[in-house]
């Protein structure tokens, strides 16, 4: 299968809302969502879609996926205009499904990862991590020097990666979680321009790009 990570669209929301209520057991809502892409200058979603290895004969194909480099900010905004800019391919019917979405707030300089999800049947694949690298490159792009999260307590599995992308842990938030009182942990990275944290993070991109097909289409 190859990857499309995109901005997502108001069209995008019921697919969103299905999966949102998949994996979730506090869902947002679909008009939350929707406000947010409409009024919430701070808010930057994006969907994953899949796409077939084959294209049909009246579709063509998605251009390679971009290699992966040290720079940030606009370079980062150069690489992956000149690997998007031509339009993205259509695609006869409905637009291939989304099976995960992720969003940012900005808050000044940092940005809070808000939501992240993968669709339960395409789990275990890479596509969570996927879409973690998609959020701190769109980080990098808006000018973010940090990236912070909330997390259950007893998610481990998700505080695995994040500590593998050298989120650390900065502190509790006491019964944040409304279905059960559970407690969040705080994590944050360090300074994600700094050549210390790139150096680290490009590596395990290099390493994720290299087992997935993914064309990136959200500047």
């Amino acid at each position: 299968m190859r990857y499309l990570v995109e901005r997502m669209h108001l069209d995008d929301i019921p697919q969103v809302h299905a999966i949102e209520n998949q994996s979730f057991s506090s869902p947002w809502s679909a008009q939350a969502y929707e406000q947010d892409l409409r009024t919430n200058n701070l808010a930057h979603y994006i969907v994953l879609r899949e796409i077939p290895d084959e294209p049909t004969s009246d579709s063509r194909p998605l251009p390679p996926p971009p290699a992966a480099e040290a720079s940030v900010g606009h370079s980062l905004r150069r690489l992956w205009l000149r690997v998007t800019g031509q339009q993205t391919p259509t695609h006869p019917g409905p637009k291939p499904p989304i099976v995960g979405f992720a969003g940012i707030w900005m808050m000044v300089d940092e940005a809070h990862l808000v939501t992240i999800a993968v669709a339960p049947a395409h789990r275990g694949k890479g596509l969570g991590e996927l879409l973690l690298v998609s959020m701190i490159d769109l980080a990098c792009i808006l000018g973010a020097s940090r990236m912070t999260l909330e997390v259950r307590v007893s998610n481990h599995v998700a505080q695995s990666l994040y500590r593998k992308y050298g989120f650390k842990n900065e502190g509790v938030r006491r019964r944040y979680y409304s279905d059960n009182g559970e407690d969040a942990l705080i994590m944050t990275t360090d300074v994600l321009t700094s050549a210390y944290y790139q150096a680290h993070y490009q590596e395990l991109k290099r390493a994720l790009l290299s087992k997935l097909k993914v064309t990136f289409n959200i500047v």
